[in-house]
C-alpha cells in the first residue's frame, strides 16, 4: 500500500515530466503568456541573469561528453561554424545594411541589426536544440568557442559599423562571459558526475521540463512591454516583427546551406544556433541605454527564436528521419 502523501510528493515530478513532453509547443506558448501577462515579466526581471546561467548549466548537464571530445579531436566543423557566426554574419549584416542605406534611413533599426549580428549565439540555444532533437553537443561546443571570441569581435565590428555611439569594454565583457561559462560548466558537470549519465538520460524529459520553466523567466522579461507597444503603433510593430522573422530565417537558411556537406542534421543544428543571437547580452553590456525602436526590435526578434522550434518541427522530423534518428 502506497503512503497517503505519495501523490503529493510525486506531483512536481509529474508536472515537470508533462511540461518536458510538450516540447516545442510549450516553448511557443511561453511567448504568448509573456505578452498577455506583462506583470510576470516585471516580477522575473531581477532574475534574468540567473535564468541565463541556469539554462547554460542545464546544457552542460545534458551534454554528451563523448561526442564533445570527438568534436574537439576533429574541430573542423566547430572552427568553421565559429568563424561564420563570429565574423561572417557581422560582415554580412554590415555590408547589406550599408548597401541599402539602412544606417542613414533608419539609424535606430541599423543599431539593432548590428547589435544582433555581433552578438554570440544565445546561451539557450543548446536547450532549444535538445527540445528539437538536434545535435545539442555541436551547438554547445560551437557556442562556447564563439562566445570566447566576443570580447574581441563585438567591439571591433560595433566600432567599424556603428561607430563610437556604442561603448563596450572588452575586458569587462570577457571577464563576465568567462565567469558565466566557467561557473555553469563547473555546476553542470559536477551534477552530471554525481548523478551519472544513466540517471541524466533516464530523467531527460523532466530536465527538459526544467529547461522550459527557466526559459519562461527569460521570455517573460523580454516580452513585458510588447503588448503595449503594439496597441500604440500596430503598423510599426507588425513591420518590425516581419523583419525579425526575415532576418532569422535568412541566417538559418544560409548557415544550413553553407554547412550542408557536414550532413543535414548538423547543418540544421548550426543554422538554428546561428540564427539565435544573444541580444540579452548586448542589452546588458550597453546598460540598456538604447533607442526605443532598437528595444522594440530586440523584443520582437524573440518571436522567431521561440516560435521556430514548433514551426520547424516538420523539417526537423524529416532531417532526423533522413539521418537515421528519431525523436
Amino acid at each position: 500500500m502506497k503512503p497517503l502523501g505519495t501523490p503529493i510528493i510525486n506531483a512536481p515530478a509529474s508536472a515537470l515530466l508533462w511540461i518536458g513532453r510538450q516540447g516545442t509547443k510549450a516553448v511557443a506558448a511561453l511567448v504568448i503568456i509573456g505578452i498577455v501577462v506583462p506583470p510576470i515579466g516585471a516580477m522575473f526581471k531581477p532574475y534574468l541573469t540567473e535564468a541565463v546561467f541556469a539554462l547554460l548549466c542545464l546544457a552542460f548537464l545534458q551534454m554528451d561528453v563523448t561526442a564533445a571530445k570527438n568534436y574537439i579531436r576533429r574541430p573542423a566543423v566547430v572552427l568553421a561554424a565559429t568563424l561564420w557566426t563570429s565574423v561572417g554574419i557581422p560582415c554580412l549584416f554590415g555590408v547589406i545594411c550599408l548597401a541599402f542605406g539602412v544606417n542613414k534611413q533608419a539609424p535606430e533599426l541599423f543599431l539593432a541589426l548590428m547589435l544582433q549580428a555581433v552578438a554570440s549565439p544565445m546561451m539557450a540555444s543548446p536547450a532549444l536544440a535538445t527540445l528539437m532533437g538536434l545535435d545539442a553537443t555541436l551547438v554547445l561546443v560551437t557556442l562556447i568557442a564563439s562566445t570566447a571570441l566576443i570580447p574581441l569581435t563585438a567591439p571591433l565590428f560595433a566600432l567599424a559599423f556603428v561607430g563610437t555611439a556604442l561603448s563596450v569594454s572588452p575586458l569587462a565583457l570577457g571577464v563576465r562571459l568567462f565567469a558565466v561559462i566557467a561557473g555553469a560548466a563547473l555546476a553542470g558537470f559536477t551534477i552530471r558526475r554525481i548523478a551519472g549519465p544513466a540517471a541524466i538520460e533516464r530523467h531527460n524529459e523532466k530536465i527538459n521540463g526544467i529547461n522550459i520553466l527557466v526559459l519562461f523567466v527569460f521570455v517573460a522579461v523580454i516580452m513585458e512591454n510588447v503588448g503595449v507597444r503594439f496597441l500604440g503603433s500596430p503598423a510599426t510593430t507588425i513591420a518590425i516583427a516581419a523583419l525579425s522573422f526575415l532576418v532569422f530565417f535568412t541566417v538559418l537558411l544560409l548557415t544550413a546551406l553553407l554547412f550542408l556537406p557536414a550532413n543535414r542534421e548538423r547543418s540544421l543544428a548550426l543554422g538554428f544556433m546561428a540564427s539565435q543571437r544573444n541580444m540579452g547580452l548586448m542589452l546588458a553590456v550597453t546598460g540598456g541605454v538604447l533607442p526605443d525602436l532598437t528595444w522594440l526590435y530586440f523584443a520582437l526578434s524573440q518571436f522567431p527564436i521561440y516560435l521556430s522550434p514548433h514551426l520547424l518541427q516538420p523539417l526537423t522530423k524529416w532531417v532526423l528521419g533522413g539521418s537515421g534518428r528519431s525523436k
